[in-house]
């Protein structure tokens, strides 16, 4: 699958393991490596699971942004979307963050979930602009410093995509 997410030459595509060689693997965790301080997973491994899927943002042939989920079962998981720091503020994330609610729909998913830093403003902003609800706290989840996630859902009706509404759970401040 390959898509257009900008005015730019950034192009979207989903990494398969029967289709990701051994340099697209390596851009993918040069950007975990960029974004994350200490990247927690390796996309060669993380590849090698059937249920794992993986949209890339590409700017030529240079990985600017990914995004790793798992499906399992009519659950969408997102594990980690991460964007170079020299290409943020683009619109990547968002365009990743779409493809894979599109993905979502044609696979009749009903519930997408993910985990987000309680600090991360940013992206706690965008999962709400695509209708996420916070649903619990993960007290202490990351291990690097000890912070909390925020757990947050976003629930499709199976047969038409549509977002079903939601509430909050728990209060967090944006």
């Amino acid at each position: 699958m390959k898509r257009e997410a900008t005015a730019s030459s950034v192009s979207l595509i989903q990494l398969t393991a029967d289709a990701a060689d051994d340099a697209a693997i390596e851009e993918v965790d040069a950007v975990a490596t960029a974004a994350f301080e200490v990247p927690q997973f390796s996309a060669r491994e993380e590849l090698r699971r059937p249920w794992t899927r993986c949209w890339v943002a590409r700017e030529g042939r240079r990985a600017l942004a990914f995004l790793i989920a798992w499906h399992v079962a009519d659950e969408l998981h997102v594990l980690n979307i991460a964007t170079c720091p020299t290409a943020r503020r683009r619109g990547l994330a968002t365009a990743l963050m779409s493809l894979s609610l599109e993905y979502a729909r044609q696979q009749q998913v009903r519930l997408l979930l993910l985990e987000v830093r309680r600090s991360n403003r940013a992206a706690i902003r965008l999962y709400r602009k695509l209708g996420f609800t916070a649903m619990g706290v993960r007290p202490r989840y990351y291990s690097d410093n000890d912070e909390d996630a925020v757990e947050m859902v976003l629930t499709l009706d199976p047969a038409t995509g549509a977002v079903q509404p939601g509430r909050d759970e728990i209060r967090i401040e944006v």
